[in-house]
């Protein structure tokens, strides 16, 4: 018999009784669900009893800090972040249950808290605000751990003007992603005037970076085809019946992006390789 008073039988031989969940500091960004399975969202407040979800429609519920909740599938509790945690000088990576180290947004295994780092002379550059804003929600951690900034380009036609002053060399890389970068493009023309091997530019086939994220992340089939002569972004806006604005519509698919799993392997993997390509040795 079970009291409601407590977790556990007390009485109960102690090999029987159930092991203790693990504590997960409920970060803002941390996406859980509760503890029944219907509702899945990420932390955006936690209170002294209470933590705030919202979900990937921008739907928010407060749920008890005393009740479960799954990450990844498995059951945890929450508990609340320790003010200036991230000054605290933690010895080491934090664990989930089963020994497994947390991870960021883009499955990187979290790095313990430490101090700002001086940036890298070498440097990522990307078209626009858009793909900067999506290369920060995933790789943000990452390139902060490393040291490396992302700058914007402000469309490809400013490639060959930004190599020549930057002056890259092997201690100076350059990595640059370019939206549409498919054979026969002026994205991949441009692209392939730059003569360098502390360059390396990469791009995707995408017309921009929206569809660099999973349709099925924002409840549609597949992103719609404008019509040649439409403004893209206006013609998706259209289609999908949402409001003739590219700024909102931008904030509500950028919300619903919460890991790695929700952006398409060919977005994913240009990015990777930049990563390493400024920050491989011989770059500092």
């Amino acid at each position: 018999m079970r009291s409601r008073q407590y977790d556990e039988d007390v009485l109960a031989p102690r090999s029987r009784r159930a092991a203790p969940l693990p504590r997960i500091v409920a970060e803002n960004g941390l996406v859980v669900e509760d503890g029944a399975g219907e509702f899945c969202g990420a932390v955006t407040g936690c209170e002294k009893d209470a933590v705030t979800l919202e979900d990937r429609y921008g739907r928010r519920r407060v749920f008890p800090l005393t009740g479960t909740f799954l990450l990844e599938g498995r059951r945890v509790t929450l508990v609340r972040p320790v003010p200036d945690m991230q000054h605290a000088g933690a010895p080491g990576p934090v664990f989930l249950a089963g020994g497994s180290a947390a991870r960021t947004a883009s499955g990187s295994i979290a790095a313990p808290a430490s101090r700002a780092r001086v940036a890298r002379a070498s440097r990522i550059y990307v078209e626009g605000k858009h793909d900067a804003e999506l290369v920060e929600q995933i790789w943000g951690d990452d390139l902060r751990e490393v040291g490396v900034v992302v700058e914007l380009l402000n469309g490809v036609d400013e490639l060959p003007a930004v190599v020549a002053e930057y002056a890259p060399d092997a201690g100076r890389r350059l990595g640059v992603l370019v939206d549409h970068l498919v054979p026969g493009s002026k994205e991949s023309r441009i692209a392939g005037s730059i003569r360098s091997a502390h360059v390396l530019v990469v791009g995707h086939p995408f017309v921009d970076v929206w569809p660099a994220v999973k349709p099925g992340v924002l409840g549609i089939d597949r992103w719609p085809d404008v019509p040649p002569g439409q403004p893209w972004k206006d013609g998706v806006l259209a289609a999908l019946g949402w409001p003739p604005d590219t700024a909102a519509a931008w904030r509500r698919i950028l919300r619903a992006v919460a890991s790695y799993a929700d952006l398409e392997p060919e977005f994913l993997g240009r990015v990777e390789e930049l990563i390493d390509f400024v920050t491989a040795p011989g770059s500092l």
